[in-house]
């Protein structure tokens, strides 16, 4: 499974989910990898060049992947502008035969619908078919603290539940052999 984090932000509350999902992931014997987007060369990304060694790896592990989390901080009631340079950059059925599964935060519910009306449509022209049920947190279920440089999160129960139940329902997916699904 691949992360995919939109986010410019390294301190980002996003990465509370983020790293929770890994760990469930991991927890539940999945490998799982994380692209940062951010790391990725920018101008390369503004100016579509997917021939970029460093991109060409990222869009590979994409195209590896049996499930791909888009992760992304909500601005101005869309998913951030570097996940979608992202996103232009993968070829054009990439998302054929893979579960895909939003994780979305933002500063308020107002913007819950972003995942539909802004993300999702995009993963459909990739060839996204199969959606596991979508999380959006906002700001205040995610507590950031900071000690001597090193940077928790912590989720609060309602959220930690959703993102469970997102990721229970996806591995339940992931286990039904291609072939046996309607």
């Amino acid at each position: 499974m691949v992360i995919v984090n939109g986010s410019p932000n390294a301190a980002s509350r996003l990465n509370g989910l983020v790293n929770h999902v890994q760990r469930r992931l991991a927890l539940g014997g999945h490998a799982v990898e994380e692209i940062r987007v951010a790391e990725l060369p920018a101008e390369d990304l503004v100016f579509g060049r997917s021939d970029h060694p460093d991109i060409r790896e990222a869009v590979g592990r994409v195209e590896r992947a049996k499930a791909v989390v888009f992760a992304s901080p909500v601005y101005k009631a869309s998913y951030t502008g570097l996940l979608k340079l992202f996103l232009d950059v993968l070829p054009q059925r990439i998302l054929d035969d893979k579960w895909v599964a939003p994780v979305f935060i933002g500063g308020t519910i107002a913007h819950l619908l972003s995942v539909e009306f802004a993300f999702k449509p995009v993963a459909a022209a990739l060839g996204a078919r199969r959606f596991a049920p979508a999380v959006y947190a906002v700001d205040g279920q995610v507590t950031r603290t900071e000690e001597n440089g090193d940077v928790r999160f912590e989720l609060d129960d309602e959220l930690q539940a959703r993102l469970d139940a997102m990721l229970d329902e996806l591995g339940k997916e992931l286990e039904v052999p291609a072939h046996a699904r309607s």
